[in-house]
């Protein structure tokens, strides 16, 4: 198969899709991979690296997506690359279509078939190509947190830490997953008070044992919500319903109960945002003010560490990769139930329940 790598162009996204080393396994299996002049670069990848791991450099990204049956990205196609998509191609990146819809009209003319890096599951039900970037981002959250809680950054001027006589900072996590773990591991090794909010009395029993009495929790309802909020220093949202709109927690009017300078890490922002008052932003200007609240609503917040979050993301997409380019699309979706569910547009049809039911649009099942 011809697999193409295209270098990616949203604001201060340096990742990549693939690494020189996929590429070489890429290579070493008879498949020829095409990647655009300085896709690597940010991260550190050099065009000659790619070279010499088999890959054949191209200029431009319209001479990328011509030459490829599949399309490897990490982040979800701009408008105008869309209009290098065709029918007989495959794109497999991240999508987020459920706050989408202009994209995803795009996605449907161009006939492509878009599998989400986002939607695709594991037998154990979990996101393992979501994984790795909710790790980077609940890590992140907080090192963001903090630092938009100085006073030059329009914060609080709270110490998440506090030192000896002075408490610490109080953060709130909306979400006991992936993110939210370790969102709360950082927070913990910052010495902050934590407490973690979640539906499920299962994970809050997990999040418990791992944590032991250095965490809180609490069941989330909105008189939960609402309480906790208005006592945090720091409030990440780290929830996610696969494909599907995050709900919003934390509504306007609970903003008013905050203090000033009180600081809103929304990483559920690619889903369209956790609180009713975020609005995505990206790493060139990434906070902004409600009501004497900082607002942090990057869509793309793993970028900022590029180059931890390419080889991460490598590392758990090239076993689908692969699938892909030895048995063909058909036949790797047809074989594989979990990298299915992550079909999110095929044959000009929405292929995946939630994302169909986020955008107001019919959904039509792919038949294998």
């Amino acid at each position: 198969m011809r697999v193409g790598i295209p270098k990616e162009i949203k604001v201060h996204e340096y990742r990549v899709g693939m690494v020189p080393s996929g590429v070489r396994e890429l290579v070493g299996s008879g498949h020829e991979v095409f990647v655009e002049r300085d896709a690597g670069a940010g991260v550190g990848f050099s065009d000659a690296m790619y070279g010499a791991a088999g890959a054949t450099v191209l200029d431009s990204p319209a001479d990328v997506f011509g030459s490829v049956d599949l399309v490897i990205k990490v982040k979800e196609p701009q408008l105008g690359e869309c209009e290098y998509l065709r029918p007989d191609q495959t794109l497999f990146t991240y999508l987020h279509l459920a706050a989408a819809p202009e994209l995803g009209q795009a996605l449907l003319k161009s006939g492509v078939t878009a599998i989400a890096y986002e939607t695709v599951t594991a037998p154990d039900g979990s996101l393992p190509l979501l994984t790795p970037m909710s790790e980077v981002a609940g890590r992140m959250s907080v090192q963001v947190g903090a630092m938009c809680l100085q006073k030059a950054f329009g914060g609080s001027g709270v110490l998440l830490g506090g030192v000896p006589g002075v408490p610490p900072g109080k953060v709130v996590i909306l979400g006991g997953g992936v993110a939210g773990t370790h969102a709360a591991e950082m927070a913990i090794g910052l010495t902050a008070d934590v407490t973690v909010v979640d539906r499920s009395t299962k994970r809050l029993r997990e999040l418990a044992l791992i944590f032991g009495s250095k965490l809180k929790t609490e069941y989330a309802t909105a008189e939960t919500i609402e309480r906790l909020v208005a006592g945090a220093d720091l409030v990440v949202g780290a929830v996610l319903i696969a494909g599907a709109a995050a709900p919003k927690l934390v509504t306007r009017a609970m903003l008013g109960g905050m203090r000033q300078g009180s600081v809103m890490v929304d990483i559920s922002i690619d889903q369209g945002g956790c609180f009713e008052t975020s609005r995505p932003t990206t790493h060139a200007e990434p906070t902004f003010d409600v009501d004497g609240v900082v607002h942090y609503c990057v869509t793309n917040m793993p970028g900022a560490f590029a180059r931890t979050s390419t080889v991460a993301l490598t590392n758990a997409t090239l076993p689908y990769i692969r699938a892909l380019s030895d048995l063909g699309t058909k036949q790797a979706l047809a074989e594989d139930q979990h990298l299915a569910r992550g079909l999110n547009i095929c044959d000009g049809r929405i292929a995946h329940r939630a994302v169909a039911e986020a955008l107001g649009m019919a959904f039509e099942p792919h038949a294998a």
